[in-house]
């Protein structure tokens, strides 16, 4: 009664609500009790051979299965050809046997607790687990493929991923309308009420880049589809539902109901009806005795997204080597020109942006680059090697800096833009860059489902403020840090999470580093041996690799590797925000040259590398302090004295590096410095390390900002006074000298 449409109302009327309006022949009769048999026989039959587990059962809602294979019939007859599907813990396994039909040895086998893991890996419980399976639909006779997604406990979070998969499928298959590729979402009457990712979805539903053009949701609902256990198997809802449950236990099953009237109407007889019973309990006892002979699971069985083109057979990749991300220049000046310029005629631009593209037009002429211009460069390289680019976030297409500006809008012809990456070459690959709804939970979700439809594209987040992913942090939790330790599946997503420490108070300061390396899981006790490329073995074993580049061509350089890479992992970027117009923040073309690569750690590359046995003190850094170090080491013409060493990837660390480094200064004391304060950022993350790399021998003494509450002062004043002051410190020779760990 809330839709203001009296024709939307009046349709809803008589399609559903019109007494009698369902309507079945007694084919389709035979078909669905068939169904509700499997449905039900399938929970009768994991009640009895597991009586103590936990398995989140469908009863008291056996008819969802139906249900979900009626609307699968009925989207196949309309053209549909791939079903993405996102759902809670309950009915999960029925789903699986009843709809994606997993085999049901492969489902029983998990209840087995001897079972041993063949995959690499954590592991996640049977009720969380996803699947990807095609088959013959046997009501319209044509190929269908459903995907059920992996999803974590927190229910409603798997929303958003569900329609960046869809997307991602409709994009790569030119389905502008989605008429092939659906979405499938089914909820909990509570938590569809309750959760507010729910909400952020549904407020993409008509942006024309997260649109999926509808989707089917299928509401459980406790009070009509009852459930007749509580909150799981094992638990007593006798205690807080009394009279409700003794409701529900006097409640006939509705497989007999249904059975009893179809019998009383004669489209079944009874022997028909218990023949059926018994041919799916002998599918079920036959798969059970199958399922005996597994004892080792094969977690890579129930991945939900697939990319069999890109991995051996075995599931590993073709490779263990990452090629030079450098570029030629030609390459470089072709995209520098078109980044500097407006492809389309007649077209007025802001002047404003007139000026920065000229800006960019003399940085190319100088053969140099800043970030916004080294982010085109790693974009249009790869847009011309087919790689598919998605840049989405609030504010991405101008950049919350007005540094990007990738969407260029006539200031004379109303909604007319221009997207220059779209003109750079013949062939490329599409370039997509969307303004997001001011949402980071659902965005951040729909962009990682996006990113697992294909391993070929770059899928990149934003952030606004580093800071904003707070409400975010349920997909960095559940689904990003640990999803290929829970779920064998790789992916390659990109978060850019503006950071640094600017006087601009505590919620637009820090992106939360020590959020992400406190996840991370490289042992900081252990120094990795590797026979290959340590650099790729490495990144093989991490779960996910964080870096704060200080230079455009690193920037380039590690967006470029993330696609080069023989495997997918997540890549956290801490971005820049006043070194994105900082004179010294540049880099020259020869750094993006053919044949160079990111570096995970630059040296010092000033006097102090040319003596180094006369240098009293080395300091660590990352990001943007770099900068202020080097303008304070320069005033006090201490360039002999300190070596400043930037760690451009922190994690995972690299040890093999920073080893290097310690023993060329062999005889310095050794300092990390960071801007953070000291019980956030990046310290209790690298000390360990740099002691393992050190062998205890010496300590490693901090420079910062003390701990605090809050990440960052809102007093301009209290800021400055606190960079001056560990300013001073670190260039205050004999600070640490005297005093033990």
């Amino acid at each position: 009664m809330f839709i203001n449409n009296v024709d939307q109302c009046q349709w809803i009327r008589q399609k559903i609500e019109t007494p009698g309006i369902m309507q079945f022949t007694n084919a389709e009769k035979r078909t669905l009790l068939a169904r509700l048999i499997r449905s039900t026989r399938f929970e009768d039959f994991l009640a009895r051979k597991w009586s103590s587990e936990k398995r989140f059962g469908l009863e008291g809602c056996e008819v969802l299965i139906p249900a979900l294979k009626t609307i699968i019939d009925k989207s196949s007859a309309a053209g549909i050809d791939s079903v993405i599907m996102g759902m809670p813990h309950r009915g999960r396994l029925n789903v699986l046997a009843n709809v994606i039909r997993k085999d049901l040895d492969q489902i029983f086998c998990q209840f087995d607790p001897k079972l041993e893991a063949a995959d690499e890996g954590s592991g996640d419980v049977k009720y969380h687990l996803g699947m990807y399976h095609e088959r013959i639909n046997r009501e319209t006779d044509r190929n269908i493929t459903l995907s059920l997604m992996a999803n974590p406990s927190h229910l409603e979070a798997v929303d958003p991923v569900v329609q960046g998969k869809a997307k991602a499928e409709q994009f790569y298959r030119g389905d502008t309308q989605g008429k092939k590729v659906m979405s499938i979402l089914m909820h909990g009457d509570a938590a569809f009420a309750g959760q507010g990712v729910v909400y952020e979805t549904f407020h993409l539903s008509e942006l024309p880049s997260y649109t999926t053009h509808g989707t089917i949701h299928v509401v459980v609902n406790n009070q009509v589809s009852y459930r007749r256990f509580g909150h799981n198997e094992m638990d007593e809802p006798m205690f807080t539902q009394p009279l409700m449950y003794k409701q529900i236990r006097r409640q006939e099953h509705v497989l007999k109901k249904y059975s009893d009237k179809l019998i009383a109407e004669g489209v079944v007889t009874l022997q028909e009806f218990e023949e059926e019973v018994a041919k799916y309990d002998k599918i079920c006892e036959e798969a059970y005795t199958s399922s005996k002979d597994e004892k080792i699971l094969h977690i890579r069985h129930w991945l939900d997204s697939p990319w069999p083109d890109f991995f051996t057979a075995e599931g590993e990749p073709k490779s263990m080597s990452c090629v030079p991300t450098g570029l030629d220049e030609e390459a470089l000046q072709h995209i520098g020109q078109t980044a500097s310029s407006v492809p389309l005629e007649d077209f007025k631009i802001h002047p404003g942006v007139s000026r920065i593209l000229r800006g960019r037009a003399d940085l190319v002429k100088n053969r140099q680059m800043d970030w916004a211009l080294g982010e085109y460069m790693a974009f249009g390289s790869l847009l011309k090697d087919g790689i598919h680019v998605r840049l989405s976030g609030q504010d991405v297409e101008r950049g919350t800096f007005s540094h990007r500006h990738h969407v260029l809008h006539d200031q004379e012809v109303d909604k007319r833009i221009c997207v220059p990456m779209n003109h750079l070459w013949d062939n490329q690959a599409p370039y997509t860059v969307c303004n997001s709804s001011l949402s980071e939970y659902g965005v951040l979700g729909f962009e990682l489902g996006f990113a697992m439809a294909s391993p070929n594209a770059l899928i990149l987040w934003e952030a606004q403020f580093g800071d904003f992913h707070n409400t975010a942090q349920c997909i960095i939790d559940q689904f990003i840090s640990p999803g290929q330790a829970k779920w064998v599946r790789n992916n390659g997503i990109v978060l850019l999470l503006p950071h640094g420490m600017e006087g601009m108070g505590p919620e637009h300061s820090s992106a939360r580093p020590e959020r992400f390396l406190q996840m991370s899981k490289d042992d900081p006790d252990h120094f990795p041996e590797f026979s290959g490329d340590f650099e790729v073995q490495q990144l093989y074993d991490c779960n996910w690799i964080v870096v704060n580049c200080s230079t455009p061509a690193n920037y380039c350089h590690v967006l470029r590797r993330q696609i080069l890479l023989p495997f997918r992992k997540p890549l956290i970027i801490f971005t820049p925000k006043s070194l994105l117009r900082h004179p010294d923040a540049r880099s020259s073309f020869d750094d993006l040259a053919t044949g160079t690569q990111f570096k995970r750690l630059i040296p010092d590359q000033g006097l102090a590398s040319q003596n180094p046995a006369q240098v009293k003190r080395v300091i660590f850094c990352t990001g943007k302090v770099y900068y202020e170090l080097a303008k304070e080491r320069k005033q006090q013409k201490l360039e002999k004295d300190i070596a400043i060493i930037r760690l451009e990837q922190i994690s995972p660390f690299p040890f093999d590096l920073v080893r290097v480094e310690a023993e060329k200064y062999a005889d310095a004391e050794l300092v990390w410095c960071q801007e953070e304060h000291k019980n956030m950022g990046y310290y209790d993350y690298v000390r360990p390390r740099f002691l393992t790399v050190v062998a205890n021998k010496k300590p490693v003494w901090y420079v910062g900002r003390d701990p605090a509450a809050a990440p960052a002062t809102g007093n301009k004043s209290t800021h400055l006074n606190e960079l001056k002051r560990f300013m001073d410190t670190a260039f205050n020779l004999s600070a640490f000298h005297g005093k033990g760990l």
